[in-house]
């Protein structure tokens, strides 16, 4: 009888026609065992398209409020200098200007003694020309700011009032002026495009600015004239446009941004985030492909008696593959398309909840691109854990296929199916590399996945081979857990394999949050400085250093000379033409460097190739460079590096390479020259001050007010304020990105109940059958607590060391800190696994216990 296999053989295509109908018919008996199947696709593919959604969201909300973030159509910014009247006229002659300077400065209460370090900004009457400027009281901001009985105006953050204890009406004294706060501020429209802040906001008038004497001969201030242009040029038009305004003043030295990257340092923490997210909706994905492969494994088995059926007719292996592939396909789209419709949604959902506290507008829409990447990733996953499976199902004789449950061995599928599985695995690797911000982080990243999951393989292998060998034990309920943990069928791989990369993943988030944590308020904070000074002018430099000799006489003073500059150009490759050799120091080319002088090397760094110049050193430009950051670049000794200082640009040799600690926060520079590069340039001066034992809070902050008090435009930064500002940001950083890894968790957890429920079927016929023969219920209760508990414990200490190792890489070798095994974490680690493996066991050895003997023993 030749029911599937005629003597003619039908066309390919409709050999798949027939499969699709066996395939639809059998998908009529309902969805059953097939829920955590869905539940895994959906959940992977919601998490990519929905993290890449909101990315691309804030993406386009940051390119459509481009102008208003921006302040204008363009900016140009130059450091510690004024545009002159040739530059004024051609900037004049391109739109609308308006001219805002930015800089740090202390504010103070005269009444009190308070004071804090703020971000100072002073703008002028065209100001901002895109956006709205909103003040709590609903008044103009040019009223706010205007001077009224000989005091000017300010208004400021709402926290910087909770700082200093003041309220609006009250006056302040910055630098040498003093200023009344008139209001504080609502909305500052162009408040992203300023970067990283140490200190709530200040903004006074451009026409107070002077009186403050903030603004001397190489004060750290920088001035950013922005163009409003009639009529405003499309974004395509922009970089032809800056490109333009490049060559139509080549000797400016300005840095020229357009509404068409408004804010480059948010957008690529955004793409980095986003990056990272997407790598964990993978993981979720690969985690979930587990599940996958347990339901199709538990589902195949259900039909064995259907498969034999077919293969008795004369459907070949081939066929019969077809018709569970198609079924397959069917489920995962099915996934698929509820991921999808929740990914679509979490925009909406992200802009609503987020509008509080995001710095910008989420665009939030349907965006096609970013789902069909969802559609992809989730198809390659299912059929990355399918055709194995399946393909095993292949070559299984119908003889076989009515032996009982538990028989049957681990052999491997045809070479067909291990070529497509193993295709299917690298396109899903190579699309997820490809389509990465920072591909090596991403190649990484796969690569320690992979890695991780073939351990886990390898540990659950080996927890059953030593099982297996394990002597006998005398606790009934102890052999029971070790047989069930080797025999055929057993739950190991499936549970190892379910939590291990879930676990894995927080413990090596868990202990990167704490090392950083560690390095910040401990280690750095040990070897950091007590304050930075900046802005001391050379003028007032001696009398300074006096009084800090007078009131701090036991602490450590170091004083440099200090610039700001921007690479121009390297070997005379313009800098954003530049392609560095490797990612780690491409921020030393974007925007402006802290520079220095010094005839000696620096204390804190070491000579590693090269020679330093003689102390009387007259010839050419010289220049040190961080042994890292040159490395990244690629560049070497004798290569030739271009800078734009005051306007000026200057060509200097590369003369050394020197190691610097960065993690001590003294004063450091990635570019030292040597003195004559810049003799006779005006310059303020930076200086640190220490202790070397720790000395109490008061002391610190009396030696604050006793400075400010006597140098008041002295700019004053507390180092365990500004450490504590970045360890909050961090902190929050790391409860963002553990609650977004959560979702691999999620998806450890409904890999975990799947495999607990595909050996539902079996466990059913042991209790039966250790019932029948005298087993208690409270016995086999706790052998399989016991199964269980070995099992999770195994699983934690692998998390631990593998979690481990991925921390340890990521704090020693990529952010060169130093690390340390956190045993709190690794409790955490070892318990949820505990919870998670005995808790859902418990529950469905619960209901295996429930079932009534003779039904099951009556079909043995």
């Amino acid at each position: 009888m030749s029911a599937f296999v005629p003597g003619n053989a039908p066309a390919n295509h409709q050999t798949m026609r027939l499969a699709a109908r066996f395939a639809f018919r059998e998908l009529r008996g309902g969805l059953k065992g097939f829920y955590i199947f869905i539940a895994c696709i959906a959940l992977g593919v919601a998490a990519i398209a929905g993290v890449t959604s909101v990315s691309r969201a804030l993406t386009e909300g940051i390119s459509r409020e481009g102008q208003s973030i921006l302040g204008g159509d363009l900016d140009f910014s130059l450091i510690h200098r004024q545009a002159d009247t040739d530059q004024l006229a051609y900037l004049n002659g391109l739109g609308d200007l308006s001219r805002v300077a930015t800089t740090r400065a202390m504010a103070r209460r005269p009444e009190t003694g308070d004071q804090a370090l703020v971000e100072l900004k002073a703008v002028d009457a065209p100001y901002p020309l895109y956006g709205t400027f909103e003040l709590a009281s609903g008044e103009a901001l040019e009223t706010a700011l205007a001077r009224k009985d000989g005091t000017w105006g300010a208004v400021v953050d709402p926290s910087l009032l909770a700082r200093l204890g003041a309220n609006v009406g009250d006056t302040l004294s910055l630098g040498r002026a003093t200023i009344r706060i008139a209001d504080t501020i609502a909305n500052e429209p162009d408040k992203l495009a300023g970067g990283m802040e140490f200190g709530p906001r200040l903004l006074i008038s451009d026409a107070a600015l002077p009186e403050t004497g903030l603004i001397q001969p190489g004060s750290l201030v920088r001035w950013h004239y922005r163009v409003r242009m009639a009529p405003a040029p499309n974004l395509e038009a922009m970089e032809g446009i800056v490109e333009e305004a490049k060559s139509a003043q080549r000797d400016a030295g300005w840095r020229i941004r357009s509404r068409a990257n408004a804010s480059p340092g948010l957008q690529r923490s955004i793409d980095r985030f986003a990056q990272f997210l997407t790598l964990v909706g993978l993981t979720a994905l690969v985690v979930g492909g587990v599940g996958v492969a347990n339901a199709i494994r538990a589902y195949l088995e259900t039909k064995r008696e259907v498969i034999a059926s077919f293969k008795c007719l004369g459907s070949t292996g081939g066929f019969v593959f077809k018709i569970y592939l198609v079924q397959m396909l069917v489920l995962a789209l099915l996934g698929i398309v509820v991921g999808l419709v929740l990914g679509a949604l979490i925009p909406f959902a992200a802009a609503a909840a987020l509008a509080p506290v995001l710095p910008v507008k989420l665009a939030a829409s349907i965006y096609p691109t970013e789902l069909a990447l969802g559609l992809v990733y989730g198809l390659l996953t299912a059929l990355a854990f399918a055709i194995w499976p399946l393909g095993r199902a292949h070559d299984v004789p119908p003889t076989a296929l009515f032996r009982d449950i538990v028989t049957g061995g681990a052999k491997l599928p045809r070479k067909r199916y291990l070529f497509a599985t193993a295709a299917t695995v690298l396109a899903l690797a190579a699309i997820a590399i490809l389509l990465a911000h920072d591909q090596r982080m991403a190649g990484t990243y796969i690569a320690a996945s992979a890695g991780a999951f073939v351990l886990l393989v390898l540990v659950a292998r080996g927890i059953m081979a030593i099982a297996r060998r394990l002597p006998s034990v005398r606790s009934t309920e102890l052999r029971l857990a070790i047989a069930n943990i080797h025999r055929p069928g057993a739950l190991t791989p499936s549970v190892v394999l379910s939590l291990g990369l879930g676990l894995s993943l927080l413990v090596a988030l868990a202990l990167i949050d704490g090392n950083l944590r560690r390095e910040l308020t401990a280690t750095i904070a040990d070897k950091a400085p007590s304050f930075f000074f900046i802005d001391i002018q050379s003028h007032e430099r001696d009398a300074f250093e006096a009084l800090l000799n007078a009131e701090a006489s036991d602490a450590n003073l170091q004083s440099v000379p200090m610039l700001r500059g921007r690479i121009v150009s390297l070997n005379g490759i313009a800098a954003d033409k530049f392609v560095p050799a490797q990612e780690g120091s491409g921020w030393v080319l974007r925007g402006d460097r802290g520079i220095t002088y010094d005839a000696s090397l620096p204390k804190n760094s070491k000579l590693e190739e090269g020679s330093w110049w003689p102390e009387d050193y007259t010839g050419i430009p010289l220049v040190s460079f961080d042994e890292e950051a040159a490395t990244d670049l690629g560049l070497k000794i004798g290569d030739r590096i271009t800078v734009n200082v005051l306007g000026r640009e200057i060509t200097a040799e590369i003369a050394n390479t020197r190691t610097v600690e960065w993690q001590s926060l003294a004063i450091n520079f990635v570019m030292v020259f040597s003195p004559n590069t810049f003799a006779g340039a005006p310059h303020a001066h930076l200086m640190t001050l220490g202790w070397d034992d720790d000395v109490p809070e008061e002391t610190e902050l009396a030696l604050l007010k006793t400075v400010s008090n006597a140098f008041p435009t002295v700019t004053a930064i507390r180092v365990k304020d500004a450490i504590s500002q970045v360890n909050d940001l961090v902190a929050q950083l790391a409860w963002a990105i553990r609650g977004a890894s959560s979702i691999t968790l999620i998806a450890s957890i409904l890999v975990l109940a799947g495999a607990l429920a595909a050996g539902h079927r079996s466990r059913i016929y042991d209790a039966v059958i250790l019932k029948t023969i005298g087993a208690t219920r409270a016995r086999l209760i706790f052998a399989y607590a016991l199964e269980y508990a070995i099992l999770g414990l195994a699983t934690a200490v692998f998390a631990l060391l593998a979690g481990g190792v991925a921390a340890w890489y990521v704090i020693t070798q990529i952010m060169d800190g130093s690390f340390v095994m956190m045993p709190v974490t690794a409790a955490g680690a070892a318990l949820i696994a505990l919870v998670l493996t005995v808790g859902f066991g418990l529950v469905g050895t619960w209901r295996v216990l429930g079932e009534k003997p003779a039904p099951v023993l009556r079909n043995l």
